[in-house]
């Protein structure tokens, strides 16, 4: 048992350490909380049980994707003596696979949350609400300073 809890406490660590390191995730990381705070607090947006479990699939491939890219990234890094065509291409493959797990989740956020009538309603709420609007503005600027600033300037510094 002590070794399957120390299992998730790794798995944990690679996590939180991706999100120390990868801008690209912080990235995903906030958009995705955008999006389920919009559609779980609001009721702007008429999505069923199905719908949030194919949001949930497509967040969990991009966020996946991000992991695996930063581990391949970090394992060619290490063994990586003077730059080469295998490595550069390790690193493109597991790059071009995030993109395609990021396009898929946007093609999927289309399909399902294109609601024109939800998108004005929105655009009411904040007309209306000048003081949400800005929290709005303020957790945008809070959400750039973690995107931007939290990061590690080296990716070897724990």
């Amino acid at each position: 048992m002590k070794g399957l809890v120390k299992s998730f406490g790794y798995a944990f660590q690679g996590i939180f350490r991706t999100i120390r390191t990868e801008r690209n995730m912080r990235i995903h990381l906030v958009v995705s909380l955008y999006m389920y705070g919009y559609l779980l607090i609001y009721d702007f947006f008429e999505v069923s049980r199905t719908g949030f479990a194919v949001l949930f699939l497509a967040n969990a491939i991009v966020m996946m994707g991000e992991i695996v890219n930063t581990a391949v990234e970090n394992v060619v890094d290490l063994v990586e003596q003077k730059k080469n065509d295998y490595c550069k291409a390790a690193k493109d493959a597991a790059a071009g696979a995030v993109l395609v797990g990021a396009l898929f989740a946007v093609a999927v956020g289309i399909a399902l949350l294109w609601q024109p009538a939800a998108f004005r309603a929105m655009f009411a709420y904040y007309r209306d609400n000048p003081l949400m609007l800005a929290v709005l503005a303020l957790s945008l600027v809070l959400s750039c300073v973690f995107i931007f600033k939290f990061g590690s300037r080296r990716k070897g510094n724990d």
